[in-house]
């Protein structure tokens, strides 16, 4: 062979991110190095990877096709290693976690799987959907756990469990008392929600869209825990997944509103990209995670262990 493996690791680091210096930055390496690393590949196939935009690199055709094969190559090339080493072929997983899942699942998710195999390494990435479905998409996650629906080509989606969303508010509020809640008295209401871009936000809207009603928006935040507080102080109502509620609920510092003219159930999904390379650890964390929810209906059902 007339490349390295050095070579493919500059080049899918910097399709990642667009620099070489950002690549050398994460490759451990001196940008000299990693720049040199990168023409020579170039040079010796006499082939463009990447089109020169000013200070910024953007993946040529070709560059673009072969990202996702030298990316799948680089995780082999890990397995290989790992076996080499004794450990089983488990090296680095890469998880990324909406908010939902990742603050109440995720973490609780990884600590079981790191227990049962203490040899690997993983990372957790928690962010909103699209952002999950954007490093997938560029390789920079192994596998994403959502909340939201993906239809990005070269995303493989497979549901995992269903959720449910809940309409919630203050036990002070004048609708905690309040049975089968009407859509015209949501109507009146003012809302704490998730930001645009998030699962729960979209599922939201997708379960309001049939009865075409325009609500009143009065706070967005970026976190469960924050839309919780925001409500427990009498700001507004909220919606957000009934596994987030589970012991505000119990606790009765928020109450669950019942809103028969709203389908809020969902789908938790696993996406990975389809030219992705199946490691051992990306196989077995699904397993494990297909494990935990098996015979239950809705992630609120889920009961994990504590990590020891």
């Amino acid at each position: 062979m007339h490349f390295t493996l050095r070579q493919l690791q500059v080049f899918v680091a910097t399709g990642q991110t667009g620099s070489v210096s950002r690549a050398a930055e994460n490759l451990a390496m001196s940008q000299s190095a990693a720049s040199g690393a990168l023409a020579e590949l170039e040079k010796q196939f006499d082939c463009q990877l990447f089109d020169r935009l000013g200070r910024r690199l953007q993946l040529s055709s070709l560059g673009e096709e072969m990202l996702p094969k030298a990316a799948a190559l680089l995780d082999q090339a890990a397995d290989f290693e790992a076996l080499l080493k004794g450990q089983a072929g488990f090296g680095e997983l890469r998880v990324g976690a909406t908010l939902t899942i990742g603050n109440y699942l995720a973490t609780l998710l990884i600590g079981e799987f790191l227990q049962r195999h203490p040899q690997a390494h993983a990372q957790l990435h928690v962010h909103n959907t699209a952002a999950i479905i954007e490093k997938v998409r560029h390789f920079e996650l192994d596998i994403g756990l959502i909340e939201g629906e993906c239809r990005e080509r070269d995303i493989h989606v497979q549901p995992w469990i269903e959720d449910e969303l809940c309409v919630f508010c203050a036990p002070s509020h004048p609708l905690a008392s309040v049975q089968n809640i009407s859509m015209a008295d949501l109507a009146e209401q003012a809302w704490i929600m998730r930001e645009a871009g998030s699962g729960t936000r979209r599922a939201f809207e997708a379960a309001l869209r049939p009865h075409r009603r325009q609500l009143r928006v009065r706070l967005e935040l970026e976190h469960t825990e924050a839309i919780k507080r925001a409500v427990e102080s009498g700001l507004g109502i909220g919606c957000i997944s009934r596994l987030a509620l589970r012991d505000a609920f119990r606790r009765g510092s928020l109450v669950p509103l019942q809103t028969p003219e709203l389908d809020l159930h969902r789908q938790f999904y696993f996406i990975w990209h389809e030219q992705k390379y199946q490691t051992l650890g990306m196989r077995e964390f699904q397993s494990l995670c297909l494990e935990m929810t098996k015979g239950l209906s809705s992630s609120s059902d889920i009961q994990l262990k504590p990590i020891a």
